[in-house]
């Protein structure tokens, strides 16, 4: 078989190319130690309330000092649960003051689902039996929306929430 001195030429810029990739991801790996996180904090995704963060009372925000607050949420079957008011009407919108900092926590009891906080850097997988964090500081006041954007089932696009960022 013969073959063209530019198939030639692009199979050894190929070849290099995966060569100096696997040569990266060795070192990376067995040099400086790179792994993935071992710090994963887990829970039975059937029993989620036992968790302290996912207590009925726990859920939704959460002021931590001035500008800090903690956000639990549980994803399933195409709802974001952030918990009941006073009046015991379902959360759908989380009102946060400009500037504020904010670490969103959550998990998912049933399958996988995104959270994607649009227009911010808020963007994590929710998997039934982790718990994942994702921090964000808004600086821009506005409504911004929650997607699902991890295929869930029928009902997937229906999954929305929302924030409300307001100047003080």
């Amino acid at each position: 078989m013969h073959l063209h001195k530019y198939e030639k030429m692009w199979m050894l810029i190929g070849g290099g190319a995966l060569l100096i990739f696997l040569i990266m991801l060795g070192v990376g790996a067995f040099y400086q130690g790179t792994k993935p996180p071992s710090c994963l904090t887990t829970i039975d995704p059937q029993n989620v309330e036992a968790h302290d963060s996912f207590k009925k009372e726990n859920l939704g925000m959460q002021q931590l000092d001035d500008n800090r607050y903690v956000v639990n949420v549980i994803a399933s079957a195409f709802n974001y649960d952030f918990g009941t008011d006073e009046e015991g009407n379902v959360v759908r919108t989380i009102r946060i003051p400009v500037g504020s900092e904010v670490m969103f926590q959550g998990t998912s009891t049933d399958v996988v689902h995104g959270f994607e906080l649009a227009g911010t850097n808020a963007n994590m997988m929710l998997e039934p039996g982790y718990i994942n964090t994702v921090e964000t500081t808004f600086n821009k006041p506005g409504t911004y929306t929650f997607v699902c954007n991890e295929y869930c089932g029928t009902g997937h696009h229906y999954m929305t929430a929302t924030v409300e960022v307001y100047d003080e």
